[in-house]
């Protein structure tokens, strides 16, 4: 009997884990900019528009259901769906601002991203093609 929990607990661990892939943050081939971390979170956040480089910044969002995005907004952004939500709300509300775009899949980022040399985007790590470049 004991084998049996201890093996259904290894079980449910090991599910976990597949649960959250690890997110690569994404640019354009072409993009030089130096790019930290608090950048990448301001960006997301509305607050930094443009690169080092001085060329805009256009960052595209996962749908919310994507694994990628829920794991990008808690570790990156450290907030959670409802928080995001509210603070897109407010923003949207008083005029200051609008939220990234969203695209449905990690291909179509994919695609964004290598098609915008303004674009910065996420997805699950193991999507990442050669056409696009890895930042965080």
């Amino acid at each position: 009997m004991k084998a049996i929990q201890t093996c259904v607990i290894l079980f449910i661990c090991t599910i976990s884990f597949t649960c959250f892939a690890d997110v690569s943050v994404i640019v354009h081939p072409s993009n030089s900019s130096a790019i930290t971390e608090d950048d990448i979170s301001r960006m997301f956040l509305g607050k930094n528009k443009s690169f080092a480089n001085g060329n805009s910044v256009d960052p595209v969002n996962a749908k919310y259901g994507n694994g990628a995005r829920e794991e990008f907004e808690d570790k990156v952004l450290g907030k959670s769906k409802s928080q995001m939500k509210a603070y897109w709300s407010k923003l949207i509300f008083t005029g200051k601002g609008k939220p990234p775009k969203e695209l449905s899949s990690d291909e179509d980022i994919i695609a964004f991203v290598a098609s915008n040399p303004d674009a910065i985007g996420y997805v699950a790590s193991d999507k990442v093609n050669d056409k696009v470049k890895v930042i965080k």
